[in-house]
């Protein structure tokens, strides 16, 4: 059921309000997206929520959990999707692909497309389509088509379009995607590398040996986990056998985890770097830094049911942290005496605490004084076949169907 005892003039006050945030701080730069957000009943997509979580600029709405809990289906908060609308610079009479249905994002793609433009929205899940073709009928947006499908897999008789979309979390780029998108077509999609999450605006371009992915932009932003044969779990590695501190790896475990079991036993160092940014400052270049420099790059999380105070990171659920050998260590931070900053620090157990403090040490020095305040990497993204000197890139992150390579821009 939608909502069904919503005051309407209320409902267009909250969603005005959330537009001109978001042209405000920069999310909507584009009259044709804010027409869209503006025209759109986003409460009307998002049943039975209360109208002040609905038009909340940067939250999202969870759909559908499983028996655990664990989140399956969300309309995203509308800050990411203006994000991503931007992102993908939708014109007029283009063929668009939606990867991960609910039928919010789709309209807004239609009101974007125009009479002359096509829709496609796909879902693996029956129960996330079915709701998405009930609320698209009821707003007028029938000229869209809503497939239930697993999108790893190329959607039959769709053929080439200019822009696909993808809105959940993918750990790989299927071989599919590239395949429908015509050459200088764009691909937005929330990638993960290394456990961190940036939503990528990508081009499809041609090569010396053959097409490739080649990013514009990426952001930070967080998403509902890709399901089917493209779904990809972390592998967590838990420290000295007990589920107190867990490392998590997006790529594979360290050659011979077992070394870290005794490095708790051993005292914390703690070590502080003179790098210091604001409190709002986002660090999104600092996160990409230590993931690129670091081959043991992973999170952390500490349980806090168990939590003995053998680990102290700022945020007990994500923290930065690298493994090496025998030896882990963690970001933290603490407030400078202004208080209007914080500087980083790291922590490190294990018999070789001080090189391992060291080293992350000067990755964050050697940002703060080459990457701070400039460009996100480039993220290419080439077939799994590709060999590696084919590759211009700092660090390669192989998958399953691509090789991701990450590549500071020249100074």
């Amino acid at each position: 059921m939608t909502n069904t005892t919503v005051d309407p003039d209320e409902a267009t006050r909250l969603r005005n309000k959330v537009v001109d945030e978001l042209c405000a701080d920069g999310n909507i730069s584009s009259p044709e997206i804010e027409a869209a957000m503006r025209k759109v009943p986003r409460h009307e997509f998002t049943p039975n929520t209360p109208l002040d979580k609905a038009y909340d600029a940067y939250a999202a709405v969870i759909t559908k959990t499983d028996e655990h809990g664990v989140q399956l289906s969300s309309v995203s908060a509308p800050q990411i999707q203006a994000m991503m609308l931007e992102q993908a610079q939708v014109k007029p009479g283009m063929r668009v692909l939606e990867i991960g249905s609910g039928g919010l994002n789709a309209a807004y793609l239609a009101e974007l497309v125009g009479e002359d433009g096509e829709v496609v929205t796909v879902d693996i899940d029956p129960v996330v389509t079915g709701r998405a073709r009930r609320l698209l009928d009821e707003h007028g947006y029938g000229r869209i088509h809503v497939v239930t499908a697993d999108a790893a897999e190329p959607i039959p008789d769709f053929g080439v379009v200019d822009i696909v979309m993808v809105t959940a979390g993918a750990w790989d780029i299927s071989p599919a995607w590239t395949a429908q998108l015509r050459q200088g077509g764009r691909l937005v999609v929330p990638l993960r590398m290394r456990g961190l999450t940036r939503s990528v605006a990508f081009t499809q371009l041609t090569g010396k040996h053959g097409s490739y992915l080649e990013s514009e932009s990426a952001r930070i932003c967080g998403f509902v986990p890709m399901q089917g044969s493209t779904a990809h779990r972390e592998e967590l590695l838990l420290v000295n056998g007990t589920p107190e501190i867990g490392l998590k790896f997006d790529d594979g475990l360290p050659a011979d985890p077992h070394r870290l079991d005794n490095a708790v036993t051993t005292p914390r160092r703690e070590s502080w770097t003179g790098v210091t940014v604001r409190i709002q400052e986002l660090i999104d270049t600092l996160q990409m830094a230590m993931a690129i420099s670091l081959p043991g790059f992973c999170t952390m999380a500490v349980d806090e049911d168990l939590d003995t105070g053998l680990v102290t990171p700022v945020n007990k659920r994500f923290a930065l942290a690298a493994v090496k050998d025998d030896t882990f260590a963690y970001l933290v931070t603490r407030r400078t005496e202004d208080n209007k900053h914080i500087e980083y620090g790291v922590h490190a157990l294990g018999p070789h605490a001080k090189q391992l403090a060291d080293e992350i040490a000067d990755v964050l020095r050697d940002w703060e004084a080459n990457r701070r305040g400039g460009p996100s990497p480039v993220i290419r993204v080439y077939p799994a076949n590709t060999p590696d000197d084919q590759i211009p890139a700092d660090r390669v992150i192989d998958k399953v169907h691509s090789r991701i390579s990450l590549s500071w821009p020249s100074a």
